[in-house]
């Protein structure tokens, strides 16, 4: 099965089929750095990332590029509140979405162009416009006029007559018609400015993403990617302008994820009922928060409660269980026996066929961590069994299963990392020397002392586990 992905503009699925062969160029519409971002901002970079982790797995070379808005309204206001400059502002929460976007384990982008560097493109382009009749300046402000662009609404299924009789019409006569937007808002006293030939000012939201997008991906890229929140107004004018400019369709596949929702409304700073990711990160791993994001195919909306987290956790436990009890299988040495790896070997092709049915479709992470749960059950059943012995072929088997985990949990959809880190670390090697003690001390009947170092294993968060296949430890 090729693989499928719903485009936005199409409003139906499609089969992907790259500009360029084996290249993919890809736009994300990044952070407002004016705060930590929140957890529906995160599931807007997790998206991407999952994307391109796949697209990469598939043999394609993708160029990524994410912006950070660093000139805004809201950027403004809090400087002025913190008494900072706005690129002070800017500076400290770039480096707080690096430090967050790493511990969700998203790869980074290739290029990270910030809107300041590029209010020069921004004025050309703007220039450009005018000169071709899209745009036209008033009283210092510069306007995108709508209706001379025949395909306005296209992205969004919003029809021009439809806005101009829903739009609030304000006073404001600089403009020729209440649904034309900005391009270059004129400075008010005390704002940020930079020289323009319509006198001091800055650029608009929406333009900024026409510029540092084609800038960097050319006049033609395949895949452009944000929440489902932007797909109007900040996309269809994206559209509009890059359009108007370049002459051509310039996206070819828009893909929007779904809200995180909170009692059914849906999470925004504007309303008040968000959380940071940075706080929810204080209560539960970054690998719980990636899962719990991955859990539900990426446009379907999600319901954000600690009753979901502790699920998220869960089932993410049951993964990781499952790869410690094949850790400890593999380090051990083979018996002689006929015991046959052969069914955990038809299992591993089948659910990755499976995970990649699911990925094909849409990149649907539900379906495929479900793969993923099928396997580790078949796996536990097999390790389970009264007559398993770990002969060759049995764990060449469940090698085959180690790097299948490592290949589309870690490798595709960036979960499973934690624990493969602190066991390939030092953390690993010590803890086992531990269990060597504590085998040791029970050989000798001291099980008071073997019991004490399962204690301590414990108070360290480290817990381990008797079983018959020997003993098993993992990290809470």
């Amino acid at each position: 099965m090729s693989l499928k992905i719903y485009n936005t503009l199409s409003r139906q699925k499609e089969e992907f089929k790259p500009l360029e062969k084996n290249k993919v160029k890809m736009y994300s519409c990044g952070p407002t750095v004016y705060d930590y971002f929140h957890i529906g901002n995160a599931r807007a970079f997790i998206v991407p990332d999952i994307i391109k982790r796949y697209l990469e797995y598939q043999g394609y070379q993708v160029k990524h590029v994410l912006n950070f808005t660093d000139i805004d309204d809201k950027m403004i206001k809090r400087a002025n509140e913190e008494g900072i400059t706005v690129s002070e502002l800017a500076n400290e929460f770039i480096e707080a979405y690096y430090k967050d976007t790493a511990a969700l384990n998203i790869k980074e982008a290739d290029v990270y162009p910030r809107a300041t560097e590029h209010i020069d493109e921004m004025i050309e382009l703007i220039k450009d416009l005018i000169d071709k009749g899209y745009a036209y300046e008033s009283n210092g402000d510069v306007y995108f006029r709508v209706d001379k662009f025949s395909d306005y609404g296209k992205l969004s299924n919003k029809k021009i007559e439809d806005l101009q009789a829903g739009a609030r019409v304000e006073v404001n006569n600089r403009k020729e018609s209440p649904i034309d937007f900005v391009l270059w808002k004129k400075s008010k006293d005390g704002e940020p400015a930079w020289d323009s030939p319509w006198g001091a000012g800055r650029p608009g939201w929406h333009i900024e993403c026409s510029v540092m997008s084609t800038k960097y991906l050319g006049a033609k890229f395949d895949i452009h990617t944000g929440g489902v929140d932007l797909t109007f107004p900040h996309h269809e004018n994206e559209v509009a302008q890059s359009e108007a400019h370049c002459g051509n369709q310039v996206v070819k596949y828009w893909l929007h994820n779904g809200y995180i929702n909170i009692d059914g409304e849906k999470m925004s700073k504007s309303l008040g009922n968000f959380f940071t990711t940075r706080e929810i990160l204080e209560e539960y791993s970054p690998a719980v928060v990636r899962f719990f994001l991955i859990s539900k195919h990426y446009r379907s909306p999600i319901n954000f409660s600690d009753q979901a987290l502790e699920e998220a956790k869960a089932g993410l436990e049951r993964l990781e269980n499952t790869v410690d009890k094949l850790d400890h299988l593999l380090k051990q040495e083979p018996i002689e026996g006929e015991l046959n790896g052969s069914h955990i070997k038809k299992v591993c092709k089948s659910k990755k066929e499976k995970f990649i049915t699911a990925m094909n479709d849409d990149f649907n992470t539900a379906l495929a961590t479900g793969a993923l749960y099928e396997l580790a059950r078949e796996l536990n059943r097999f390790i389970s069994k009264d007559d398993f012995e770990l002969t060759a072929d049995v764990k060449e088997s469940l090698q085959l299963a180690k790097d299948l985990f490592a290949e589309l949990a870690t490798d595709v959809l960036g979960i499973l990392t934690e624990r493969e880190v602190a066991n390939q670390g030092l953390v690993g090697p010590l803890v086992e020397l531990l269990l060597d003690l504590r085998e040791d001390l029970r050989t000798k009947q001291e099980y008071q002392l073997a019991d004490k170092v399962r204690d301590e294993l414990a108070e360290l968060d480290i817990e381990v586990k008797d079983t018959p296949q020997g003993t098993e430890w993992k990290i809470k």
